[in-house]
């Protein structure tokens, strides 16, 4: 299972970099969006896997000598929250994207340098 998260963050990773070298626009602003989310999925499988099931590991389960019984959730509430903000940042892009059309009649970052 670990492996399958590895490929997962470095599929997400992969197409993220690859949006973000395109020309358009809104590409780019779906490759900031993938490469928040496999930066997301990252530090969620940053615990581990159980052996024997899919159930995640929470982070702070393997750390030190003492382990409390119950997990910190500060990981997964920060991640829940930059999740949240993460799609507010993609709407406002992809708004001033919209915007930048209408100003330049063209989505080709290249060409508003003209």
């Amino acid at each position: 299972m670990s492996a399958v998260l590895a490929a997962t963050v470095g599929g997400l990773f992969a197409v993220g970099t690859f949006l973000l070298l395109r020309r358009d626009l809104v590409r780019v602003v779906l490759g900031v969006a993938a490469v928040s989310q496999a930066t997301f999925v990252y530090l969620i499988a940053m615990g581990g896997v159980k052996e024997g099931s899919f159930d995640l590991v929470p982070v702070l389960e393997t750390h030190g000598g003492g382990v409390p019984e119950v997990a910190d959730p500060v990981v997964q509430a920060l991640v829940l929250t930059a999740i949240v903000i993460s799609f507010g940042t993609t709407a406002l892009a992809l708004v001033l994207s919209y915007r930048a059309y209408e100003e330049n009649e063209t989505m080709d970052v290249t060409e508003w340098i003209r």
